[in-house]
This record gives C-alpha cells, structure tokens and sequence, in this order.
C-alpha cells in the first residue's frame, strides 16, 4: 500500500479529500462512467509547458515561437510578460495584437499551438496502479483507451475493474470502469470518454 498511497500523493493536489477517500474507500459502489459525456466543440486551453507559434503578418522580425512560462506568461519581441495560460489561442492572438498596437500599425496576429502539455485544470491525472502514472494534455474525444495506451496500460497488481474516475467538473462525482475487462479481454463496450480534469483511479487489488 506504502507505494500506492505515494503515487497517489502525486496527484492530490487537483481534489485531494475526495481522491484520498475514494483509494482508501475501495469496496464502495459507484455508478458506472456514461460512455459520451458531450457534444460540444473542445477550445484547447494553453497552459505552462505549452509552445506557441507566434506569427505576425508581413513583421517576420516579430514572428517566432516561445515557451510559456511556468507561471503561465509569454514573452515576444515589443511584448512582455503577457498571460497565456487558461486562453485559446484566438484569444491569445487578440491580446497581442492589441498590445503590439502601440508600436505597429494594424498588427495581424496568428497563434498555433506546437507543443502540448495542457492547462493544470484540464489535464487527465492517472494514479495508482498504472504501468506510467502521469498527468495528460485532455484532447477533443479522448477516451479511456487512449488513456490507457498513453500509460502504457495497468500493472500486474491493478484491480483494473475497482478502478474509478473523479470527474472535477460535475463537483468531483465518482464513477466505476471496468479498465480489466476494456484490457485484459477487449471489451469496447467498457470504453468511455474522458473529460478535461478527469482524475483516473486504479486501486491495488487485495488478491
């Protein structure tokens, strides 16, 4: 338990009283996961890590690519210290254009997103008994599965079917999946969507 309790400790930090009570309260029945959760359109939100392209139409001098900070910011040419985090990049690209505004004429800005890592509050944390446990850029229809080929799958000592996942954004409610039966036998019907700020939980098995 020494090292489940110690990978879970990773990633407490998101919903730490409702993750702590949900590996040490494995016997409990949860619902089971809704296979889709939405059909809306996903706007990626920039977070630190991130690389952003930054094109500034006929200002080659302008036009490079930047990291964003760890605390979350950006700096280009004229432009220092914007915030990037939480943004798209449409409205990433607005801001700078109105901040280049004051040195040059009609700016026309384009942001693309390069490398990804994800804003904090919507990245997927995977903890416990996963062959890699991590936290994940959430992508548009990202699904368990793809969650699980990102690990690397589940250790010899999961409870692949004890496994929950704590949705933060319907106030940490819980729900059961059957990560066992999606791996070890291949059942599809056992794969569900994933949602931005998913906290997937794989419990040790106790046989």
């Amino acid at each position: 338990m020494s090292r489940l309790f110690s990978i879970v400790h990773w990633g407490l930090r998101l919903a730490a009283p409702a993750l702590a009570a949900a590996v040490l309260a494995g016997c409990v029945s949860y619902p089971p996961a809704p296979v889709s959760v939405s059909d809306s359109v996903y706007n990626y939100v920039i977070g630190s890590g991130d690389t952003v392209n930054v094109f500034v139409w006929r200002n080659p001098e302008l036009t490079l690519s930047v990291p964003v900070r760890p605390d979350g910011r950006i700096t280009t040419p004229l432009v220092e210290d914007l915030p990037a985090q939480g943004k798209d990049a449409s409205t990433l690209a607005r801001d700078i254009e109105k901040e280049l505004s004051r040195f040059i004429r009609d700016p026309v800005v384009t942001v693309i997103v390069t490398q990804f890592a994800g804003s904090y509050s919507e990245q997927i944390r995977v903890v416990g008994e996963a062959v890699r446990p991590q936290a994940l850029p959430y992508k548009q229809r990202m699904t368990l599965l793809d969650v699980m080929i990102e690990v690397g799958g589940i250790t010899g000592f999961a409870n692949g079917n004890g496994a929950t996942i704590l949705r933060t954004r319907e106030g940490n409610k819980q729900y059961s999946v059957r990560l066992g039966d999606l791996i070890r036998r291949g059942d599809v019907s056992a794969n569900v969507e994933m949602r931005p700020g998913d906290v997937l939980i794989i419990p040790q098995s106790w046989f």
